[in-house]
């Protein structure tokens, strides 16, 4: 298949290219500039086919340029690299959180012409529920202590928020999307292959912990790839 990946030096979309590419799939890695990319995960993995493009996720135009041959597109969009400078994709992310729907838009745009391509976009964890009709972003209470657990400032809740109103935009369209809600705990770490999937509620662990390496969620997105379970719905992941 030929996946798109935008975001692809980021902490996901840069494990989600190195995955793709394991698996012999040919892959578009997306960035704002690729010219200014120095170290790319394609030439560390030594292998597949891969093209290096920029683009500008807010901008539909830009976006439907990139779009001809993919079969799927993923989409990582940050404000700024958090793999490189979380504390600036942080204060980017709380000063403008409605950038995320501001790219689910021009992302759904694009695909007007060309409605055969999937889009797949990886959001936040604010959307889940934790408990049956009780999501995670609509508490301050809940929301503030989760912020504090991870050590985000509890200004973030506005981007936690922005991921939640991103997924209220496609959930309103009728193209091919799926929405990925990573576990509350992401981070570097290994790929094990193991976890468990869920839809619209938190997946934790014995000790009620949410979390995922940055590894294992690229192996449930490459796996939503190759085999399509969620088209036009969410799914969340956890061990």
């Amino acid at each position: 298949m030929h996946i798109g990946v935008i975001g692809a030096t980021g902490g996901i979309g840069s494990r989600v290219v190195t995955e793709a590419l394991g698996r012999g799939h040919r892959v578009t890695a997306l960035t704002r500039d690729a010219s200014l990319i120095s170290e790319k995960p394609g030439d560390v993995v030594g292998r597949g086919d891969i093209e290096w493009k920029s683009v500008d996720v807010l901008n539909a135009d830009s976006i439907a340029a990139i779009l001809p041959g993919l079969d799927v597109l993923i989409s990582g969009f940050q404000p700024g690299n958090a793999a490189k400078d979380l504390a600036g994709a942080v204060q980017r992310s709380i000063a403008e959180p409605t950038l995320f729907s501001t790219a689910a838009r021009a992302l759904l745009t694009a695909m007007e012409s060309h409605p055969r391509t999937r889009l797949v976009v990886i959001g936040g964890v604010g959307s889940l529920e934790v408990e049956p009709g009780r999501v995670l972003a609509d508490s301050d209470e809940l929301l503030h202590a989760t912020l504090d657990e991870l050590g985000l400032p509890r200004e973030y809740a506005a981007a936690v928020r922005g991921h939640r109103d991103a997924l209220d935009v496609l959930r309103l369209s009728n193209r091919r999307w799926t929405y990925f809600s990573p576990a509350k705990e992401i981070f570097p770490g290994r790929r094990t292959g193991r976890f468990r999937l869920g839809d619209d509620q938190l997946v934790v662990d014995a000790d009620g912990r949410s979390r995922i390496s940055m590894e294992d969620a690229a192996v449930a997105l490459v796996d939503e790839v190759e085999l399509p379970r969620y088209v036009q719905r969410r799914f969340t992941i956890g061990y």
